[in-house]
Parts: C-alpha cells; sequence; structure tokens
C-alpha cells in the first residue's frame, strides 16, 4: 500500500489537543480576530517575526469547510549564521586593538557581537516557514501540523495572544501508549482496526535504546528485549488500511501517509483546484478524526480534566 504524493494541506504529523466543549466562537470571529496578528515581513534588525496567513491564498485566514478549520501560522526568520557573526565581530575587534593599541576583553566582545548582529541582519536571507492547524469544530480537537512539540507550542502560544486564550489542553488518556504499545507487541496482536507494521523503538530504564526498521516483529528477539524490560517508545501501525503512521509515547503521531483507497477517493472528486483543496479537506479531517477516536479508546478513552 504506498503512499501518495499529499497536496501542502494534507497533514504529515499530528500534536493532539483538546479544546474546551463550551469554546463560543465561529469562524468569521476567529479571523476577525487572527487578522490582529497577521504576519508582517521581518523589519532590517528583526531576526524573526510570526503571524497568520491565508492556509490557501487568496483566502480568509480561518478556512472552513462545514465545521472543519483549517489555520496557517507564518514565520520568518533571518538566516544569519553565528559563524559569520563572530567572524564580522572578529575583525571588527581586532581594528580596535590595532587602532588603539589595546586588547579586547570579554564584555567588550559580547557587545561588539550584539552590535555586529544589528548590522547584519539587514543583509540576511529570510526563510519562511508554515505550521498548520486544523480545529475540528465536531470532535473538539486542535491539531498542529508538526514533528517537533516547539513548533506546536509556538503555534498554541500565537493562538493564545491572538483570541480570547481558549484553554487548549493537551490530549492526555487513561493508558500510557508506552505499555499499550509494548503490550501490543509482546502478544502479536493488534487492536481492533489497527496493523502493528515492520519498524518498532525499544527503550530500557538506563535509556539503553534499540530500534528494528522494515524487520518482521513476530520473532523470538524483540519480546527477549520485553522481557528484560524495554518498553515499546515507537510503534509503526497502519489504521482500517487507510492511513499508515508511527505512534510514539507521549501520543504524539508522525509520518503520516494516506494509502491507495483514499487517493483514489480523492481523485474522483474534482479538477477544479478550490473543490478539490475544500474535498480533501474534509475528505482529510474526516478519516483523522474516526482514526483519532479509535485510537484514544484503544488507549483507554480520555483522562478526566483536573
Amino acid at each position: 500500500m504506498s503512499a501518495f504524493s499529499e497536496p501542502t494541506m494534507w497533514f504529515k504529523n499530528l500534536q493532539l489537543y483538546r479544546l474546551p466543549a463550551d469554546w463560543a466562537i465561529d469562524a468569521e470571529q476567529l479571523a476577525d480576530q487572527l487578522a490582529r496578528h497577521g504576519l508582517q515581513c521581518c523589519a532590517a534588525t528583526e531576526a524573526r517575526s510570526l503571524g497568520w496567513v491565508a492556509p490557501r491564498e487568496p483566502g480568509p485566514l480561518v478556512h472552513a469547510v462545514d465545521r472543519q478549520w483549517l489555520l496557517a501560522l507564518g514565520v520568518e526568520e533571518k538566516l544569519l549564521p553565528a559563524s559569520v557573526v563572530k567572524r564580522f565581530a572578529a575583525d571588527r575587534a581586532r581594528e580596535i586593538e590595532e587602532s588603539e593599541g589595546r586588547s579586547v576583553g570579554r564584555r567588550e566582545m559580547r557587545t561588539i557581537v550584539e552590535a555586529m548582529t544589528l548590522e547584519l541582519l539587514p543583509r540576511a536571507f529570510v526563510r519562511r516557514r508554515t505550521t498548520f492547524g486544523w480545529i475540528d469544530r465536531v470532535g473538539g480537537w486542535l491539531v498542529v501540523d508538526t514533528a517537533s512539540p516547539a513548533k506546536a507550542e509556538e503555534f498554541l502560544e500565537h493562538l493564545r495572544r491572538s483570541t480570547e486564550r481558549p484553554p487548549v489542553k493537551p490530549l492526555k488518556v487513561l493508558r500510557s501508549p508506552s505499555a499499550a504499545m509494548t503490550a501490543w507487541v509482546a502478544d502479536g496482536e493488534a487492536p481492533a482496526g489497527f496493523t502493528v507494521d515492520q519498524e518498532v523503538e525499544l527503550r530500557s530504564n538506563e535509556k539503553a535504546t534499540v530500534r528494528y526498521l522494515n524487520h518482521p516483529l513476530e520473532g523470538v528477539e524483540i519480546p527477549q528485549h520485553i522481557a528484560a524490560g524495554k518498553t515499546v517508545t515507537r510503534l509503526a501501525m497502519t489504521w482500517n488500511d487507510r492511513i499508515s503512521f508511527v505512534l510514539g509515547e507521549s501520543l504524539q503521531i508522525r509520518r503520516l501517509a494516506f494509502l491507495d483507497i483514499l487517493r483514489e477517493q480523492a481523485e474522483a472528486q474534482t479538477d477544479d483546484a478550490d473543490e478539490r483543496f475544500d474535498s480533501d479537506l474534509t475528505l482529510m479531517t474526516g478519516e483523522l478524526g474516526k482514526m483519532i477516536g479509535d485510537l484514544v479508546a484503544e488507549l483507554g478513552g480520555e483522562a478526566p480534566a483536573s
């Protein structure tokens, strides 16, 4: 089952959060709030700028299809390697030493580095990246498409600053993902609707780590690791022959791949680019919503709010 080449909109990773059930806001109101915090180009002496951009240009800041909303946080960063700043600062310090006949101390050198950074920033290249988020108003999910917890927190923090601070919380489940994955591998039996694929990572309490890639998990070797006290911290799985992914110990989902059966459904929809984007969003969110629900159920359900 091979994955197809997804448009940018198709998510590759999932960081899962729970929205409050009483978060009363509609797409237009949210877009108005985000508009006050839109992305501005980096000023000459700014190293970084972030703000909301349209998920699909030209379009609104909240791309809404039914009750599924797509958001996009844009980040501009100046590319100014520390080695370049250090070299220019060293040249400036040398000029001071030669012209004034004295050595440059550490405190003065820090001041020179700061001054050179401000001087070089206007000449630096600018890199732009985008982090997408999906708000499911039906299921109450907020999902950020990133493998990096830091980038997910960056998205959430800017959302809090831009809105009336919705109390978004990480998704918590009753059963430890690591304990569940260890049991699935040890028993050789995946939960209903899922299959276990040929990739696993195990780790001991002493942080010794073993990884298997493209390796059958049915032999005696992996159960021996588990019997010796190692637990599964990462496991490749497939849901209903439709979506493959790698589940991590902190409930992060990485390397999503939407498989052939979904490709056939997507390709049959329409050739119009705008209609295709909306139908892909509907298909993606519908499938992911079901998959997340099934996964949470197999992990004992959600933990009650503290």
